[in-house]
């Protein structure tokens, strides 16, 4: 099977837009989760300063839902690092898999709004397309003159992991030589937070996952997107390498809606490591799914306990999602990014808001600042979802490849 490596990134999120400011403000454990007024919640993570007017044409604007901006955004800065041109005949051999969780619900949500409270009996007459929740890989797709498979996945908050894990899989089979991946989600608006709220699962502070007085999630908002391509074909084009994407593994937990299955996710780590051909002591850092909720951390600290064993000790296991929040769809991708940056410059991004130890979280969480990484030049990224989705994500930095 093909080796697959990144070639581009590209990012939008609550700590950052582009890269380079992403990785900075992972280093300095910025704070990206922050009061929010006019939504029914406290505290959420959410792009500051973005203005859709100053990045697209009102023409284009008629067919882009929040999140598509996002996904198409991020789609650019990957292609650009990559240096990717698929004007040159490559177009049916390159895909675009996008992962989201709750699709266009901005524009969902506006179309109810202004039919059901405004009373409009006209919608404007692209609401149709907006709301498409494939719209974002068809974007992506015609921007760049991608004309390979194009789609749009859905398992929840492990929606853009898969979208990796699927593009890795197309790759290896010889189906297609390149792919941009990753997800986008923009999901602050009334409704849904108000569904969100009713599980009783979002904090009223803030995030802080694996700490013993940690109280919920914190929804944030955001997008990243990645060009990954065989090692041969980046080689070909003498393309930068950003890492390795050395497996992946998609489970189901056949257990619960909501509650998850230490079994189930163990299981998956198991099987990405098998896939990636890895042993447990090649492993120097886990980005956690580390959402901050009660069962959730203690079930995935048992679950690498049981995958890995006596390892775990050693590894520095944090969960960005106390600086970003939880960005649902889009969180499989920020977070793989964040893992593959602190790889490639040597820091286990920290875990914010951590107060005290929990002893059912007996695992070295990076507490409140950044730590140098240790030795060894791989790492997982866990994506653990409700509806018992699993993703894990097994990478290496560009050093080992």
């Amino acid at each position: 099977m093909s080796r697959v490596v990144v070639t581009g990134r590209g990012v939008l999120s609550a700590i950052g837009r582009g890269v380079p400011a992403f990785s900075e403000a992972l280093r300095a454990g910025v704070q990206g989760i922050v009061p929010v007024e006019g939504l029914p919640v406290k505290v959420a993570a959410p792009v500051a300063g973005f203005d859709s007017s100053m990045e697209f044409a009102s023409n284009e604007l008629a067919f882009l839902d929040r999140s598509a901006q996002f996904a198409l955004l991020s789609a650019r800065e990957a292609v650009a690092e990559s240096g990717l041109d698929v004007s040159s005949g490559l177009g049916p051999r390159v895909a675009v898999i996008v992962g989201a969780a709750s699709g266009n619900i901005c524009s969902l949500e506006e179309s109810y709004r202004s039919s059901l409270v405004d009373g409009r009996r006209r919608l404007p007459p692209f609401t149709v397309p907006k709301i498409m929740a494939n719209s974002p890989a068809s974007h992506i797709s015609m921007a760049f003159g991608v004309t390979g498979p194009a789609f749009v996945v859905s398992t929840a908050c492990a929606s853009s992991a898969y979208a990796v894990g699927l593009g890795l899989q197309m790759i290896r089979s010889g189906a297609v030589d390149v792919a941009i991946v990753g997800g986008a989600e923009a999901s602050l608006v009334d409704g849904n937070l108000k569904g969100w709220e009713s599980l009783r699962v979002l904090a009223p502070d803030t995030c802080r996952p694996f700490s013993k007085d940690r109280r919920g999630l914190v929804l944030g908002e955001g997008a990243a997107m990645l060009v990954i391509e065989s090692l041969a074909h980046a080689r070909q084009r003498n393309a930068p390498v950003f890492g390795e994407i050395r497996g992946y593994a998609l489970t189901s937990d056949a257990h619960h809606i909501l509650s998850p299955s230490i079994d189930g996710q163990a299981d998956a780590i198991r099987h990405c490591l098998r896939d990636a051909e890895m042993d447990a002591d090649e492993l120097v850092y886990i980005n956690a799914h580390g959402t901050a909720t009660a069962a959730n951390d203690v079930a995935e600290t048992r679950a690498l306990r049981q995958a890995l064993g006596a390892a775990v000790d050693r590894l520095q296991v944090s969960s960005t999602k106390s600086m970003h929040g939880h960005t649902l769809g889009a969180a499989g991708a920020i977070e793989l990014l964040a893992t593959l940056v602190g790889l490639q410059e040597r820091f286990a991004p920290p875990t914010l808001n951590f107060v005290e130890a929990d002893p059912e979280c007996d695992l070295n969480c990076v507490p409140n600042e950044a730590q140098a990484l240790g030795r060894g030049l791989c790492a997982l990224s866990n994506s653990f979802a409700f509806g018992g989705h699993n993703a894990v994500l097994a990478v290496a930095s560009a050093a080992a490849v």
